[in-house]
């Protein structure tokens, strides 16, 4: 990845735009390798759960390989490593994280930093999970991974640590928040247990994710100060983030991007069979509940394209039933905010999820007395402003390892 950067002889969203085409290219030429490879997880052992799992604490480290990342001979070292986490219901499940590590000596002050980097799963099925796209598994489920590559592919060239987990769990639990935090938060733990290439008790940590890994990356610094206190964050930055569900999904519903409603209205009601949802569903939805609930959501978008969810309900405006609001209201982030300097950013064009939310969710934190700088951004619409803004969040994460101070409260930018 550093090669392919100095290659390129630029930097900010240039890069990683360039970058994006020049994985793609790479992705083409071992699709055929990767899936003779590379078993799916549900089909792999080193995915199954011990024993005596329960007998683990959060973030024990339960089993690890090296891997080749994606398959390809890339100037970093790279391991799958599976750890105990617990689920919403307090269960305890096996997590699974792919922790990355360039190929160089850390030259900074201190201990290499670690970066917690959520790719947007927004998925139903463990096919869609970032470590069997990283691990080189050919599957139109991993392009969230693939797209979201550059912005890792950066935190190493910096020579920081990335740890990227399956936060959505063993059950992919897609729009669970209570789940994708804790399984991000015993992501940190393991990989900081794990201690590869200078990682160690003092690295510096910081989490970024974007649009669905902002959820969970927001979530788990919601949840940080009482269920893991031992996971310090540096810096938090996140984009594109998902705030007011019903609204989202009212918004893309009989759109080009309708797959992302019926991802919500199938997770919804895959996550809570007892909340009147499934009952609302007319034929058509109870064959697509019984077909795609363990769909990635690439197939969705494809397979869903302009689709309306009146024509899947019994029920009309199904996403503004008061069911739906009840099952949805408490994955809202919001109810806490975060106790570590953040940065947020998200157009006023968003295309996918409402800048309304956002601005919202901003005043919820901010009144909480959160340090949160925060930047409107102009560049047109969800995608863009991914790309355009990747550079300051990076940024950003740089000087909070750096140990550059924030001015309290909140600023935008």
């Amino acid at each position: 990845m550093k090669i392919l950067r100095g290659r390129l002889g630029v930097t900010g969203p240039a890069s990683i735009l360039a970058a994006i085409l020049l994985l793609v290219l790479a992705f083409m030429t071992m699709a055929t390798v990767a899936r003779a490879d590379v078993p799916r997880p549900d089909d792999d052992p080193f995915y199954a759960a011990p024993a005596d799992l329960a007998a683990y604490p959060d973030g024990a480290i339960l089993r690890s390989r090296q891997i080749a990342l994606y398959g390809l001979p890339l100037p970093v070292s790279a391991w799958q490593v599976q750890y105990r986490t617990n689920d919403a219901s307090d269960r305890p499940v096996p997590g699974m994280a792919t922790v990355m590590v360039p190929n160089l000596p850390w030259f900074g002050p201190g201990e290499r930093p670690l970066l917690s980097y959520q790719v947007a799963e927004d998925s139903l099925g463990s096919r869609c999970a970032p470590s069997y796209a990283l691990r080189g598994g050919w599957d139109i489920g991993g392009i969230n991974t693939w797209i979201d590559t550059p912005f890792m592919a950066e935190a190493l060239r910096r020579g920081w640590a990335v740890v990227a987990s399956d936060y959505e769990g063993p059950q992919s639990r897609f729009l669970d928040g209570v789940n994708s935090g804790r399984g991000v938060l015993d992501g940190i733990r393991a990989a900081r247990a794990f201690a590869p290439g200078g990682v160690g008790p003092a690295s510096p940590i910081g989490a970024w994710g974007y649009s669905g890994g902002a959820f969970a990356t927001l979530w788990a610094a919601q949840m940080q100060p009482d269920y893991a206190p031992d996971v310090r964050f540096a810096g938090i930055t996140s984009g594109g983030v998902p705030a007011n569900w019903p609204a989202i999904a009212r918004g893309v519903d009989g759109t080009a991007q309708a797959g992302l409603a019926m991802l919500v209205l199938l997770a919804v009601a895959k996550n809570n069979p007892n909340a009147g949802i499934v009952e609302m569903l007319n034929e058509r939805g109870r064959t697509m509940l019984a077909e795609d609930s363990a769909a990635c959501g690439s197939d969705l978008v494809i397979k869903y394209i302009n689709a309306r969810v009146d024509d899947f309900t019994i029920e009309p405006n199904l996403f503004s039933h008061p069911n739906f609001q009840a099952a949805t209201d408490p994955q809202e982030l919001g109810t806490g905010a975060p106790a570590v300097p953040t940065y947020l950013y998200h157009s006023t064009t968003d295309d996918v999820i409402p800048v309304v939310g956002f601005t919202e969710l901003l005043g919820r934190y901010c009144a909480q007395g959160a340090d949160i700088t925060f930047v409107h951004s102009q560049l047109p619409g969800h995608n863009p402003a991914a790309i355009g803004e990747a550079a300051g969040a990076m940024g950003y994460l740089a000087d909070r390892f750096a140990g550059v101070p924030v001015a309290p409260g909140c600023h935008g930018r």
